[in-house]
């Protein structure tokens, strides 16, 4: 049975670094859990439902969207931090915002929106991601976004260039230092591989796209599937995809607690400065990263790459890059709330609202802005 008792090098949320906005101690619940329900209850956080993975929203209910996703890397990290003793409640907070500041359309939005704003700073979807839960959420009387915990708003913030770490203060130092995240942060992030590697899979099956013939090239799958043949001959291929990917999840999550395991004892890892002083620690073995990074190439070849995708993400590319000019060409055209911010920054304004944007909400805006019969 796994220990309730947190290690000594995990996050504690009584020794938190604190908030950007003091607050007086939650009761009932500790700083993470605070944070959590803060992200949970965060508009951002309910818009995730019609952001997509790969397919456009309107493709298809059963594929997954940004906040199935999210829901699926924070039951995928609380079970291996619970297995390590780290703590559960910051793993799941991470997990939960660190896709609030997606694009629409998936990567094909972030990658046209980045192209976009070449000019004026570029888009980092995990800086968004920051700037949604420090800036841009209005729900508090007393300060903007969110005002999580430092632990968790470093977290979230799993990748940024070293120019933008320089203007973060405090959360961007580690990026400058060449420091690492807590144990929790680094689980957060691999919870995150673990579930879209597996459940692009499930999805790409699922669509048509890419077959089980295909995957049995690749060993990853193809050592699973196997293992489920044996112990199902007779099951349907709909079931049988799905005992596949279990097993593979299974196998990814226990490789990675051992060679966890293994990686805190080889650095002599006592408490959070340690982890911190360490290179990354929470990691696969060898064999299953090399077993991973096949998977990876695998659905970028056949799947993010395959023509039906392609033709979806030129249309995506397409819609982002004309709202991004109307309202560049015209601030008139933004929301209310957005036009204030223009004149501030008028670039970061338009990528804010349109970061924000749904699937269906930027396909209905453009065809409002373009769309003749809608006038």
């Amino acid at each position: 049975m796994p220990s309730t008792e947190l290690a000594s090098y995990a996050a504690d949320a009584n020794n938190t670094r604190g908030r950007l906005v003091r607050e007086e101690k939650p009761s009932g619940r500790s700083e993470f859990q605070r944070d959590r329900d803060r992200i949970i209850h965060s508009s951002a956080f309910r818009r995730l439902e019609y952001k997509t993975q790969v397919f456009v929203n309107h493709e298809g209910d059963m594929f997954r969207t940004r906040l199935t996703h999210s829901i699926e890397v924070a039951q995928i990290g609380r079970s291996i931090a619970r297995c390590l003793s780290l703590n559960e409640d910051l793993v799941e907070a991470i997990s939960l915002a660190h896709d609030l500041g997606h694009t629409p359309f998936g990567h094909a939005g972030q990658d046209a929106l980045n192209a976009c704003m070449k000019e004026y700073g570029g888009f980092e979807h995990n800086l968004q991601s920051l700037r949604v839960v420090d800036v841009l959420e209005e729900r508090y009387a007393e300060f903007n976004g969110l005002n999580l915990c430092f632990e968790t708003r470093e977290g979230i913030l799993k990748h940024c260039s070293l120019e933008n770490a320089g203007r973060l203060g405090e959360v961007g130092e580690r990026f400058l230092l060449g420091r690492s995240t807590t144990l929790e942060g680094q689980l957060a992030n691999l919870a995150d591989e673990i579930a879209y590697n597996n459940h692009d899979v499930d999805d790409g099956l699922r669509s048509g796209l890419i077959t089980l013939e295909q995957l049995s090239a690749v060993r990853l799958f193809a050592s699973h599937l196997e293992l489920a043949r044996k112990a199902y001959p007779q099951l349907d291929e709909r079931r049988m995809t799905h005992e596949t990917i279990r097993r593979m999840i299974n196998t990814q999550v226990n490789d990675l607690m051992v060679a966890t395991q293994k990686n805190i004892q080889l650095h002599g890892v006592r408490n959070i400065d340690d982890v911190r002083s360490a290179p990354a620690l929470v990691a696969f073995s060898a064999e299953i990263h090399a077993q991973n990074k096949e998977m990876k190439s695998f659905l970028h070849t056949h799947l993010y790459r395959h023509y039906r995708v392609m033709r979806m993400s030129a249309k995506a590319r397409r819609i982002i890059g004309d709202l991004f000019q109307a309202f560049m060409d015209d601030k008139r055209m933004l929301p209310p709330q957005y036009i204030k911010q223009a004149e501030q920054n008028h670039a970061r304004a338009v990528a804010d609202y349109i970061a924000g944007m749904t699937d269906r909400y930027a396909i209905r805006e453009h065809r409002r802005i373009f769309a003749v019969e809608e006038i």
